[in-house]
């Protein structure tokens, strides 16, 4: 999915709801701003671009998709490494924009709910958009190797103001969390899918640390 086809989607999508082209405009460029900042390695368009691809393909599973496109849409617009509120400053975005489109408000809050879930990654209590919006969030664990270890590398850079002293722990806490799940995927598809050979590339990964 190239640029031009996800400005089509989003042009697509939120057409349905207003007719403020300027508002349209400027929101994907503010979009396209913050995906496209330096220090962006993983967390960038292209994710996106992933995660609409895969929505896409599976949209048989959703149940609310316009709630849950807008979801993919912003749920990394906001992000730092260094932060700790990125999902919330994103989920905010997305509300802001959502209400002067006159999004209904129940879709507004599910699509700030689908984006807060994107933080915690909850076990429980999910519905199935939720599970499988956390799945292609992290459908890249159970990619190939070569494509992992891009992913892991990209990590990496994006976390370069830390050192490896620093680093490294931290991200062995992430590792062992998915790991300690019972487990990763939520959906019965991704999960005879992807459970295995992500859990390979998350041991490979921690055998490096």
């Amino acid at each position: 999915m190239n640029s031009l086809i996800l400005e089509y989607l989003w042009r697509d999508l939120c057409e349905k709801y207003t007719a403020d082209q300027e508002l349209i405009t400027t929101t994907f460029a503010d979009l396209q701003e913050h995906y496209t900042a330096k220090g962006r390695h993983y967390h960038t368009l292209t994710h996106i671009r992933t995660m609409l691809s895969s929505a896409i393909s599976h949209e048989e599973m959703i149940r609310d998709k316009d709630a849950f496109l807008f979801a993919i849409f912003f749920h990394d617009i906001i992000y730092k490494a260094t932060a700790k509120d990125n999902e919330e400053k994103s989920a905010e975005k997305a509300v802001k924009f959502l209400k002067k489109i006159e999004f209904w408000e129940d879709e507004i809050a599910e699509v700030e709910r689908l984006i807060l879930a994107t933080k915690s990654h909850p076990l429980q209590n999910n519905t199935p958009d939720t599970d499988l919006l956390l799945d292609l969030d992290l459908e890249v664990l159970g990619a190939a190797p070569e494509v992992y270890q891009e992913y892991s590398n990209n990590i990496r850079k994006e976390y370069a103001i830390y050192p490896d002293l620093l680093y490294k722990p931290g991200r062995k806490k992430v590792l062992l969390h998915f790991l300690d799940m019972p487990f990763i995927y939520r959906t019965e598809l991704f999960r005879d899918k992807l459970e295995a050979a992500a859990r390979e590339n998350l041991n490979n990964e921690l055998a490096t640390l």
